[in-house]
């Protein structure tokens, strides 16, 4: 039977092969338009079509892998971290007009346990979505739908255990970047968006 070490290795010389191009892409609103707006609400679907599991490997190819928060229903998880980190992004807007951000999950990828624990210098959180604005009051749309890529390099390993220790989970680290995402995508704040390439799912 193969040492957890060498097997680790051999799955990284493998993964090395299938390194992918990773990027956090959107295209930016018209910082004049959003700065008239005030969130008044955020919503959150997750499609039945999209496929989910616990399996803990190194490559599970489901839409949503989540395993940074105790067992439970992995899609309202993931639908929280989404709808939390666009209401921290938006947070900011003081305009008169209330608006509603609708988002739509796509890919809710995180990385396992097993890459958290074995790999170095791989792993990705692949976190797609779709989202549109709507003027609150009289439901017409301000924007068409736009999808959005916030797709960033995992923290594995001890990287990944000084984070925690810092109170930056894996939870955390995924808000705070759909937070950046939205607030750039919304006209304000630093601008996130470029492309990297990690071994990943």
């Amino acid at each position: 039977m193969l040492k957890p070490a060498l097997l680790a290795l051999g799955l990284t010389l493998g993964l090395a092969a299938c390194s992918n191009t990773w990027e956090t892409a959107y295209e930016q609103l018209d910082p004049a338009q959003t700065a008239s707006w005030r969130v008044a609400s955020v919503d959150v679907a997750v499609p039945e079509t999209l496929t989910t599991s616990e399996e803990n490997s190194y490559t599970p190819d489901f839409d949503i892998v989540w395993h940074g928060e105790p067992a439970g229903d992995r899609r309202a998880q993931a639908a929280a971290i989404l709808r939390e980190g666009i209401e921290k992004g938006a947070a900011g807007l003081r305009g008169k007009t209330r608006v509603r951000i609708v988002a739509t999950l796509g890919q809710f990828h995180a990385i396992t346990p097993v890459v958290r624990e074995n790999l170095q210098n791989s792993g990705v959180h692949n976190i797609q979505y779709s989202v549109q604005v709507f003027d609150a009051r009289t439901g017409a749309a301000l924007t068409e739908p736009q999808p959005v890529k916030a797709e960033f390099p995992a923290l594995v390993g001890t990287a990944g255990d000084e984070a925690d220790a810092r109170g930056l989970t894996q939870r955390v680290q995924i808000v705070n970047q759909i937070a950046l995402v939205t607030q750039n995508w919304l006209g304000t704040g630093p601008d996130p968006r470029g492309s990297f390439q990690r071994r990943g799912r």
